[in-house]
């Protein structure tokens, strides 16, 4: 394999498969498959997912809500992902610990690095849940801060587009894939990778991220045997 310790960013939206809201079951069984597939390859795996499909702090903003408010309510959403996708990873054989940036005792670890390290050392898949336990960061950022702390190789940005584009393919059919780009680059062109907070992390850790389709079954292992899946981003 191509990386040793890797975290995996997962969005809470991509859940949903196709329903309009929650979790698809067969998705949620799919995503845990592939990670299984690395995981007895041995690569140590970490995991933040988003919480979208439940609910989004900046949507509660909206609507009028106070941002702080809504951001911890979409801290909780994560935390209900993650416990989904915990009990979805230990149903295909898979050791994991679950850790909170907010204090759950009853259900999660609280974050400790060096304590999510020893368990990637173990061979244990970690869940990083509740983002990072403050209002007004995503959890993209969430994902790189800790993807810096326990010093992972790469961030896997798993979506449902198979990389980045020169505009989005959806609505532009002329959009075409990068197979690689820099953070420079991408800055310049105002391409939308992450939010800014996250992207800036990476690039001054000098951590790569890849952007991949994680809904095709298949492209993670890809991904870390070093095939061309997605686009990647470095310095």
């Amino acid at each position: 394999m191509k990386y040793k310790r890797v975290l995996l960013k997962l969005s809470g939206e991509s859940l949903m498969g196709k329903k309009s809201f929650g979790i698809d079951n067969q998705r949620l069984n799919d995503y845990a498959q592939q990670i299984k597939d690395i995981y007895d390859a041995g690569v140590e795996i970490a995991i933040v997912i988003g919480g979208g499909n439940i609910f989004r702090g900046v949507q509660a903003e909206e609507g009028g809500m106070d941002r702080t408010h809504g951001d911890y309510m979409g801290m909780l959403a994560t935390m209900i992902n993650s416990m989904a996708l915990q009990a979805a990873l230990e149903s295909a054989g898979i050791d994991s610990r679950l850790q909170s940036a907010i204090e759950m005792k009853e259900i999660a670890e609280p974050f400790v690095r060096r304590r999510a390290v020893r368990h990637l050392e173990k061979g244990r898949v970690v869940i990083f849940g509740a983002g990072t336990g403050n209002p007004y960061f995503t959890t993209d950022s969430a994902a790189c801060l800790r993807a810096i702390e326990i010093n992972a190789d790469v961030i896997l940005k798993g979506t449902r587009v198979d990389g980045i584009y020169t505009a989005d393919p959806e609505k532009d059919p002329s959009a075409k894939k990068f197979d690689s780009i820099t953070f420079d680059d991408v800055y310049e062109n105002g391409l939308k990778v992450m939010d800014m907070t996250a992207f800036t992390l990476c690039k001054e850790n000098d951590l790569p991220i890849i952007v991949f389709d994680m809904d095709t079954s298949g492209n993670l292992k890809k991904v870390l045997l070093g095939e061309t899946v997605g686009t990647v981003v470095s310095n």
